[in-house]
């Protein structure tokens, strides 16, 4: 689901640049009524970008906050890295969160992070 939504972002925004490229096509040609469309479809874009935006960004703050709530986490190690299948093996229900990702840059995450029901 993720990757759709992030899809149709991507989708929007790139006809919304499209637009603002034919920008000075449109007020070229003097068209007042072709002009109103063309700013209306841009406005109906944009509005469109922020809340698809907004609905991922709140479906990241559930899920951290899902995450922040299980009793136990802590740095996972190079060593633990490298190894991750046994540790996933070893700690059943571990979540391994990455700095570098979307669901770790939300929770300001340094370093990658499990987070467990149990300590490990």
């Amino acid at each position: 689901m993720k990757e759709i939504e992030k899809a149709e972002i991507k989708r929007l925004s790139d006809l919304l640049d499209a637009l603002k490229h034919k920008d000075t096509a449109v007020i070229q040609q003097g068209n007042i009524d072709l002009i109103a469309q063309h700013t209306k479809e841009k406005e109906k874009l944009a509005a469109e970008i922020e809340r698809l935006k907004h609905v991922r960004v709140e479906k990241l703050s559930a899920e951290a906050q899902k995450l922040s709530q299980l009793p136990f986490s802590r740095e996972i190690t190079k060593k633990e890295q490298a190894d991750m299948g046994s540790l996933k093996k070893n700690v059943r229900g571990l979540i391994v969160v990455h700095p570098m990702t979307a669901l770790g840059r939300e929770m300001g995450l340094k370093v990658v992070t499990g987070y467990a029901k149990k300590a490990f």
